[in-house]
């Protein structure tokens, strides 16, 4: 993706501030689309391996939604949706912040036009930034969207998930993971970006400014990005479900553990389990989330076009 000479839109000032705004209500616009076959994604990366004899609880990832909905009703597409709820807006508020940040810092002047690597790693910079938010609420919604899949019930929610886990194991217990949720959200969130931007100017017709893009080309744009953003992330998403979900000691030496089973019980292609999941549901999210940024942004330029 080499960079366009002929599309040099007329931009506002980078604002980070407004990014911050902007992006926390497009991350709750992402959770109310998404939540759902996030829910199923999970329950299939961590699905226990069957008996001789026995067969998988989910066969695939239209078996996993039919057999939520018929057990647990609407609701249960739901669970573990408060912690993403309360954590996303700070969350993709920080992302789209430190994207925001990551290009000013590159930025000789406000009338530069960033290359795509440039983007690529102020994308990648937003994905440090998420990850003090991003992994305990990622602990805390995969072991809540587990239990009720197991039909046990040891939190009573995500408050409550939170404390059990810091008086049994203290803050290195709320963020098990961490490491596997950078590996994960750095180079993909620069994917991610650097996808949106590349699109957007495709998109902008000739002469056009990149401002002026229409909502279906904004939610095609914001979609693709989605997609792309998990092509990079979701093996390692799967060893982070795995590691963070597991019983205290299983894995001692951490994600290498879990690669090395999951490799050796179940192969490579192990590692892109729930991919129609993460799939179907990265495009409608992601479409929503761009588009809620899209209109945040214009919103706030109206309102305080000099901040």
């Amino acid at each position: 993706m080499a960079e366009d000479p002929q599309k040099k839109p007329s931009q506002a000032p980078i604002s980070p501030v407004k990014n911050f705004f902007a992006g926390g209500f497009g991350g709750v616009c992402l959770v109310f689309v998404g939540h759902p076959l996030d829910t199923i994604k999970v329950r299939l990366q961590t699905q226990p391996k069957p008996l001789p004899g026995q067969s998988l609880i989910y066969s695939g990832t239209f078996d996993c939604f039919k057999k939520t909905l018929v057990q647990e009703g609407i609701r249960g597409l739901y669970k573990g949706m408060a912690a993403p709820i309360v954590g996303v807006t700070p969350m993709f508020a920080i992302c789209f912040f430190g994207f925001g940040l990551g290009k000013k810092l590159q930025q000789r002047t406000p009338d530069d036009v960033l290359t795509y690597p440039q983007l690529f790693a102020a994308g990648m910079l937003s994905g440090v930034f998420t990850t003090a938010i991003m992994a305990p609420g990622e602990r805390i919604k995969c072991l809540l969207q587990i239990q009720a899949a197991s039909g046990e019930t040891k939190y009573g929610g995500p408050l409550d998930c939170a404390k059990q886990l810091y008086r049994e194991a203290g803050i290195r217990g709320v963020y098990k993971g961490t490491v596997l949720t950078l590996m994960r959200d750095v180079p993909a969130s620069g994917m991610y970006f650097m996808t949106y931007e590349w699109l957007k100017n495709i998109l902008t017709p000739q002469g056009q400014s990149v401002s002026d893009l229409s909502v279906p080309r904004i939610l095609l744009a914001g979609g693709m990005a989605g997609i792309f953003n998990w092509a990079v992330g979701i093996p390692p998403d799967v060893l982070k479900s795995r590691f963070q979900t597991a019983p205290p000691g299983k894995y001692p030496n951490g994600f290498r553990d879990v690669l090395r089973e999951l490799v050796r019980e179940e192969g490579v292609m192990s590692l892109y389990k729930g991919f129609t999941a993460v799939m179907i549901r990265a495009f409608p999210a992601n479409a929503a989330c761009f588009l809620g940024f899209e209109v945040a942004m214009k919103f706030l330029n109206w309102l305080a076009p000099s901040l």
